[in-house]
C-alpha cells in the first residue's frame, strides 16, 4: 500500500489568469493548428476537440457537423462494416472522423477489412478500451502499428505517465487519458480507480511531448472553460460525451414529458408544461451491455449510468459557443495559436471557481 500526498487537481479547483496581451480581437486568434503526429506520416489541421465514440454521441450525423468546423468525432464501434464502408464512401472522412475498435476478434476484422479494401477512406483509428492497463492493449497497439504502419491510432484509456509512455512507444500517436471522469461513468463509484482530471492532463501531456506522441483529454467537461483549460493543462485533443448528449441531432427519440405547474388557467386548472428529453447512457452500463452485447456479463458490474438529459441546442450552436469560448481565452492568455495555448496558461488554485446564486 502506498499513498501520494500531493493533492491532485480538477477542472474545478483552478481558474485561469489573464495576462497582458497583444491581440486586440477574439477575430485575430487562429482556433486551429497543424498536427504532426510521431508514427502517422499524414498531417492534420484542425481544432482538438473531438466527440466521444459513444453510441449516442459518435455518430455519423454528429460526424458530418463536426467535419465542417474542423472538428473531430470518434466514431462508435458498434457500427456494421457496410454502415462503416458507406458513409466513409460518401464522405470525406480522411481527417477528422476515427473508426473504434475494442479487443475482440470481430472488432479487429472489421477494421482490417476498411484498411485493407478501402486504404484511400479513412485511417484514423481509436482503440478504446477502459483500461488500457490491461497487457492486450499494448499487444493490440503493436500488432496495428505493425501491419499498417501508416494509420493514425489513437488509444485508451490511461491516467499515468508510464503507460501513457509505453502505448506511445509501442505505436500509439495519441493516448486518450482519463478515468472515471465522464458524466456518464460510475467507475469511481464502483470500483475507487480514477484520478482527478486536470493533474492527470499535466503529467500524461508532459510525457507523451517528450517523447513526440499526444493526449486526448477524455471527460470532466462541464463548462466550455473547462475545455479552454484542458487546452491550457497540455491536452492535444479534448473529448466530450455527456456535453454533446441531449443535442437533436445526437442519437435516441425525442422524449415527452408533462409536468404540472403550480399556475392555474383562466378555469383554475392546474397548466401542464411540456419538456423534451433524450436517453444518454455510458458504454459499460447495463444498458449498453444489453443493447449492444446481448446482456451483462455475470462477470461485471455495471460501470455507467443511463440518464434523460433535457433537449439541448442544435450542435452547430454547441460548436459555435465552444469556438466562440475558446477564442475568448486565447484573448485573455494572449496565446495568437492553439498550439501556444499550453505555454500562455498559468493556472490558480481556488476554492470556488463560480458564482452560482443563479444557477451553474
Amino acid at each position: 500500500m502506498k499513498i501520494y500526498e500531493q493533492t491532485e487537481l480538477d477542472f474545478k479547483d483552478v481558474l485561469v489568469k489573464p495576462k497582458r496581451s497583444f491581440i486586440n480581437s477574439r477575430s485575430e486568434v487562429e482556433i486551429t493548428r497543424e498536427y504532426k503526429f510521431k508514427w502517422c506520416p499524414r498531417r492534420i489541421i484542425g481544432t482538438g476537440v473531438i466527440t466521444a465514440n459513444m453510441a449516442t454521441v459518435g455518430t455519423f450525423e454528429i460526424a458530418k457537423h463536426m467535419m465542417k468546423q474542423k472538428m473531430f468525432c470518434c466514431l462508435h464501434k458498434h457500427y456494421t462494416l457496410e454502415d462503416l464502408v458507406k458513409f466513409i464512401t460518401d464522405n470525406d472522412c480522411s481527417e477528422y472522423v476515427f473508426l473504434s475498435m475494442g479487443l475482440r476478434d470481430e472488432d479487429y476484422e472489421k477494421i482490417e477489412t476498411i484498411l485493407t479494401q478501402h486504404p484511400d477512406k479513412c485511417r484514423n483509428i481509436c482503440i478504446d478500451v477502459p483500461n488500457a492497463y490491461i497487457p492486450r492493449v499494448k499487444d493490440m497497439v503493436i500488432k496495428m502499428r505493425q501491419k499498417f504502419p501508416d494509420i493514425l491510432l489513437m488509444v485508451g484509456n490511461a491516467v499515468t505517465a508510464e503507460l501513457v509512455e509505453d502505448l506511445i512507444l509501442s505505436g500509439a500517436d495519441i493516448v486518450k487519458c482519463g478515468i472515471g471522469s465522464g458524466s456518464a461513468c460510475i467507475t469511481r463509484r464502483i470500483t475507487g480507480v480514477g484520478r482527478p482530471q486536470l493533474s492527470t492532463i499535466f503529467e500524461c501531456a508532459d510525457v507523451a511531448h517528450g517523447i513526440g506522441g499526444m493526449i486526448c483529454s477524455d471527460g470532466g467537461i462541464v463548462h466550455i472553460g473547462d475545455i479552454c483549460k484542458a487546452f491550457g493543462a497540455g491536452a492535444d485533443m479534448v473529448m466530450m460525451g455527456g456535453f454533446y448528449a441531449g443535442c437533436p441531432e445526437a442519437a435516441g427519440d425525442i422524449i415527452e414529458k408533462y409536468f404540472q405547474t403550480n399556475q392555474l388557467d383562466e378555469n383554475g386548472k392546474p397548466i401542464t408544461e411540456t419538456k423534451y428529453f433524450k436517453v444518454f447512457y455510458g458504454m459499460s452500463s447495463e444498458y449498453a451491455q444489453n443493447k449492444h452485447y446481448c446482456g451483462m456479463p455475470k462477470y461485471r458490474a455495471s460501470e455507467g449510468r443511463v440518464v434523460e438529459i433535457p433537449l439541448k441546442e442544435p450542435i452547430d450552436k454547441i460548436n459555435q459557443d465552444i469556438l466562440g469560448g475558446l477564442r475568448s481565452y486565447m484573448t485573455y492568455i494572449g496565446a495568437r495559436r492553439l498550439k501556444d495555448v499550453a505555454k500562455c496558461t498559468t493556472f490558480y488554485r481556488v476554492n470556488t471557481q463560480l458564482n452560482t446564486v443563479f444557477g451553474n
